[in-house]
Parts: structure tokens; C-alpha cells; sequence
């Protein structure tokens, strides 16, 4: 096999480029197996180093069907590289694995991905050769009985591969066109609206009392008497968990309505939205 072809080869099984293909080679005598050693363990120590780097860009891909739905981050560093075709290709094989594994990040970066390799050991390979840091961030599953999820997916890079997606899951004894329409409104209404939660109740206590800080903040020097501050921070934390539960949201298809009295609307017997995810890339 002449110098050329080896180095083809090399470059076709562990992804590296033709430079560092063809110094490994010489490394290693001609010995395409010592060679992929030596790329390997050069592929470690490159990706380490990019690994201080932010991943602050990326991709958002969604996976699976109606009945369960998959949703995972994987971050680079920039926007070139997130519409680079061969990491567009990289994240849709991450994302099919992903909802495979449920979500599980630790089953993921085990499991064996075409060429044989498992997820973690690509990654290095993968950060060596894009030369950006690239790291998996969010991922969530959602499926649920008698339910059908719902997507949406904004700043499409290609097929389901995207800059922020959603998956919104709906139970409802009749599963009709109505319901399908208000699933893709609904998923819509998530993605511009960014609701912290279903309901006022389930907003992270951690949120409510560093809101509550800054209200506090805000009030303690304006000269108002104690029990007005208190009755103006009520009011103001009140507001706030309304604005940021997706129930009692405006409906940004008819702002005038909130999201509960649209589903009031709709007479299908036990309608319900059972839960939701967004993930926008940046936040």
C-alpha cells in the first residue's frame, strides 16, 4: 500500500486530518494500527485543551415520535461550525442514540455509535478534528400513557436539527384534529413565551425568593411605609408567577385570553397538558 492510500485510510477511519494522518504514519514506521494509537492519544490531549474553552453555540435535536419524544444540547463554540455538515451529521446520530437511552446521560455517552465506537471515545475524536470544544448539554424524554406530544422547532439549521425546540405533551380522551392544532399552537406559544412552569405552584422556590430579593431591592429605598412595600411586593411576586406559568399566560395567538381559558374552549372531555420542555442554544 503506497504512502497515499495509507494515509486515505487513516484519515477514513479515525476522522483526522491529512497533516496529522500523515506525521502519525511516519511516527509510526508506516503502521496504519500504531497510527491511530498515536492520533488517538494526540486527539485526548487536543481535546483537553479545548475543553477550557465556551461552548456558548450549537444545536438543539429532536428525536422520536408522538407517543415519546427526545430532545439534547450539544454545544460548540460557534455558529460555523453548528451548520458545518459533518457536525450537523454528528448531533442527529447523538440525538437517535439519545432517545434510545431515555435521556440518560451516562447509558449515552457508553452506548456504541455506527462505526463501532462509543459516543464518548467519538466525541475526542470529533473536538480533535472540528478543533472546537463540543459538549452535550441538556437532554430530556418525554412520553407519557394516553397522551401525544407535540414539537416545534425554531432557527431550523436541517431537518429536525435546530437553535431552540420544544416537545409539549397533551392527554385528552379524543385525539382529533382540534387537539393536534392546539399541540402545535401550544408547543408555538412555549418557544416565544419561555414559561418557567405548568402552573404558578410549581415555580422553583429557589426563583420565587431570588425574585423576591430583587422586589425588595427594589422597594426598600423608595420611601413607601413597611406594610406597603409588603401589600406593592406581593402584588409584584403574584404578577410574576402568572407572567412565567404557562397556564395562566397570555395566548400569543389572542392575547386578550390566557392559555387555561383557551383549553376551556376546546369541549374534549379531560384535557390536559401533562408537561413540557424548551431548550433554546445560549440559554
Amino acid at each position: 500500500m503506497s504512502e497515499i492510500e495509507k494515509v486515505k485510510q487513516l484519515r477514513q477511519s479515525t476522522g483526522a486530518g491529512f497533516k496529522d494522518c500523515n506525521l502519525a504514519l511516519k511516527e509510526s514506521n508506516g503502521d496504519l494500527e500504531k497510527a491511530a494509537e498515536i492520533l488517538r492519544v494526540k486527539g485526548i490531549a487536543k481535546a483537553s485543551k479545548k475543553m477550557s474553552r465556551d461552548a456558548k453555540d450549537g444545536a438543539i435535536v429532536i428525536c422520536g415520535d408522538s407517543k415519546k419524544t427526545s430532545m439534547i444540547e450539544i454545544n460548540c463554540e460557534t455558529d460555523f461550525v453548528a451548520k458545518n455538515d459533518d457536525f450537523v451529521n454528528f448531533v442527529k446520530e447523538i440525538g437517535e442514540i439519545n432517545n434510545v437511552c431515555s435521556s440518560n446521560l451516562e447509558k449515552l455517552n457508553k452506548s456504541k455509535m455506527k462505526n463501532g465506537i462509543s459516543l464518548e471515545e467519538n466525541l475526542v475524536s470529533f473536538i480533535s478534528k472540528i478543533g472546537e470544544k463540543i459538549t452535550i448539554g441538556k437532554a430530556v424524554s418525554i412520553q407519557n400513557e394516553n397522551s401525544q406530544n407535540f414539537i416545534y422547532q425554531h432557527s431550523v439549521i436541517k431537518d429536525n436539527v435546530s437553535k431552540l425546540g420544544v416537545i409539549v405533551s397533551i392527554s385528552a380522551i379524543e385525539q382529533n384534529n382540534e387537539i393536534k392544532s392546539l399541540g402545535k399552537q401550544l408547543a408555538m406559544h412555549i418557544a416565544a413565551s419561555n414559561p418557567l412552569s405548568l402552573t404558578p405552584d410549581d415555580i422553583d422556590i429557589e426563583i420565587i425568593n431570588k425574585e423576591n430579593e430583587l422586589i425588595n431591592e427594589e422597594l426598600k429605598n423608595s420611601g413607601k411605609p413597611p406594610e406597603i412595600i409588603k401589600k406593592i411586593s406581593i402584588g409584584k411576586i403574584n404578577k410574576f408567577k402568572e407572567e412565567n406559568s404557562l397556564m395562566t399566560q397570555d395566548w400569543v395567538m389572542e392575547p386578550k385570553k390566557k392559555v387555561k381559558d383557551v383549553l376551556l374552549e376546546i369541549k374534549n372531555q379531560d384535557l390536559n397538558i401533562l408537561e413540557f420542555s424548551r431548550i433554546k442554544i445560549g440559554e
